[in-house]
C-alpha cells in the first residue's frame, strides 16, 4: 500500500454554509468513488478556501460523512488578482494500490478550468 495524494476543487455558487457542505460533499464523494476509496483510506485532508468565503470551515462538510477519525485541517488560499472566486480546494493523502498516473483527480463544475492538465 503507498500513499498518494489527491487533488481536488469545487466553485461554490454563493458563501451560504448549507450550499458549502453540500458542494465540498459531493467533491470529496467524488474523490472517493473515483479513485476506488473508502473514508478508512484517509490518511489526512487539507481543505482551502478563497478568501470570499467566510460562511463555514469546508472541514465540516467531511465531519457530516461521517469522516471523524481522520486528521482534517482547513487554510485560505492566497488572495491572488483575478483568481476564481468562491473555490473550496482539497489535498487528501489516502493509502492505496493505485499508481501516481492512475490517481483520479476531481474538479468539479466550472473549478475543472482550474487544473486541465490534471482534472478527470
Amino acid at each position: 500500500m503507498a500513499v498518494r495524494a489527491v487533488r481536488g476543487a469545487v466553485q461554490l455558487e454563493r458563501d451560504d454554509a448549507e450550499h458549502m457542505h453540500e458542494q465540498v460533499a459531493a467533491l470529496l464523494t467524488a474523490i472517493l468513488e473515483r479513485n476506488g476509496l473508502v473514508p478508512d483510506d484517509l490518511i489526512s485532508v487539507w481543505f482551502t478556501a478563497t478568501p470570499d468565503l467566510h460562511s463555514d470551515f469546508p472541514a465540516v462538510a467531511a465531519r457530516k460523512l461521517g469522516i471523524t477519525d481522520v486528521p482534517l485541517i482547513c487554510a485560505q488560499e492566497l488572495d491572488i488578482a483575478g483568481a476564481m472566486p468562491r473555490v473550496v480546494r482539497i489535498l487528501a493523502h489516502v493509502e492505496s494500490e493505485l499508481t501516481k498516473a492512475e490517481i483520479a483527480h476531481v474538479y468539479l463544475g466550472a473549478a475543472g478550468a482550474l487544473r486541465k492538465d490534471i482534472a478527470q
